[in-house]
């Protein structure tokens, strides 16, 4: 079965916004707007060789779900760990998780997700080797770290980029 043509998002997009700041749906607007939509796509594609091509949606809209109760969940989480901090000295560190996604859309997706999350950081990635190092501000099991990153995240971006 042949797919149906894929309407490019980003000249929609930019049109959208370009008529939504105008705040008119003249002639004038909408065929100048056009114009810019096709000019600045065209440049853009330049700069992006390799297209996204996300599959099982569903499971994308699971993991930004995932990702939504988790942020909120560090967000107290690293609150008791400012607030408590007279307490206990929170355990700083660096930890080394081997990934098994390939696809540079999934990596920059993990990376957001990771770096958007209080309490971790991206701090960097070999390419040759594939593996990650994360800063963590409360670094206590180093193995529910790992567990979190590739079960949590990486597996279902696997399965939405590859």
């Amino acid at each position: 079965m042949k797919r149906p043509p894929v309407v490019p998002l980003l000249p929609v997009v930019l049109l959208i916004v370009w008529l939504l700041l105008n705040d008119s749906l003249s002639l004038g607007h909408v065929l100048l707007g056009v114009a810019f939509a096709l000019f600045v796509s065209a440049a853009v594609r330049r700069l992006r060789p390799l297209p996204a091509l996300p599959h099982r949606i569903h499971v994308a809209i699971g993991l930004c779900w995932r990702v939504f109760l988790d942020i909120v969940r560090s967000n107290i989480g690293v609150g008791r760990v400012i607030l408590g901090a007279a307490q206990r000295q929170p355990t700083i560190g660096f930890l080394k998780i081997p990934l098994d996604l390939r696809d540079p859309h999934g990596l920059a997706m993990l990376s957001i997700i990771v770096t958007g999350t209080p309490g971790t950081v991206w701090s960097g990635h070999d390419p040759t080797t594939n593996v990650l190092t994360l800063h963590v501000l409360d670094l206590q099991d180093e193995d529910a770290w790992i567990h979190t990153i590739k079960d949590r995240y990486e597996r279902p971006l696997m399965e939405i980029f590859e």
